[in-house]
């Protein structure tokens, strides 16, 4: 895994060892970041179920002015410190919060935070038929903390298992959607009141 586009294009990522975590594959990564474009420059990015910290390190690498990477895991959280010193990235670019990610939406919601990307790629859920979503895609979307936390134009972009049929709450707008094997990517709006 790597990071593919921007200042530190090429750097080869550490990614802990076991299926703890399923980095956001590099071509799944670059058809994001080529649908995201030049919207990446000095973008406020936040990243919840971080794991590698993939995806804020590629938007730092495209010049994101900053972004808050959320991992649960303190073990995972030590590779996204060692990744961002192996891209050559400034430290204080990134702010690592060591943390459940709904309690960090609470959090920085609460605290008046707002971003212009928000990247959440988090383990996939099972396959619903017939029955409302338990995923954890399902509930982000469900968050009532999460829409408080885009600016105005702001993106979600979600990614799920495509056996997890998500309901999407009437405050989202689809604007498009990637597929890649197992893996769909969807890029989302708030509608505007």
């Amino acid at each position: 895994m790597r990071i593919i586009g921007g200042s530190a294009a090429g750097t080869i990522l550490k990614v802990p060892k076991g299926f703890d975590v399923r980095p956001t594959p590099d071509l799944v990564r670059q058809a994001i970041f080529n649908s995201l474009g030049p919207r990446v420059a000095d973008a406020v990015v936040l990243e919840v179920f971080a794991g590698t910290g993939a995806l804020s390190l590629e938007c730092l690498s495209r010049g994101a002015a900053r972004a808050v990477c959320v991992e649960k895991s303190s073990r995972h959280a030590q590779f996204i410190r060692q990744n961002l010193a192996l891209a050559r990235l400034p430290e204080a670019a990134l702010e690592l919060r060591i943390q459940d990610a709904f309690a960090a939406l609470a959090q920085l919601a609460a605290a008046g935070e707002q971003f212009d990307l928000l990247l959440a790629d988090p383990p996939y859920g099972e396959k619903n038929i017939n029955r409302r979503s338990t995923s954890l895609a399902q509930q982000l979307l469900d968050d009532a903390a999460l829409p408080k936390l885009l600016r105005p134009g702001a993106l979600l972009i979600l990614g799920h298992t495509k056996r997890d049929t998500l309901d999407f709450p009437p405050v989202w707008q689809e604007k498009k959607m990637l597929k890649h094997g197992d893996t769909v990517m969807r890029f989302l709006q708030i509608i505007p009141q």
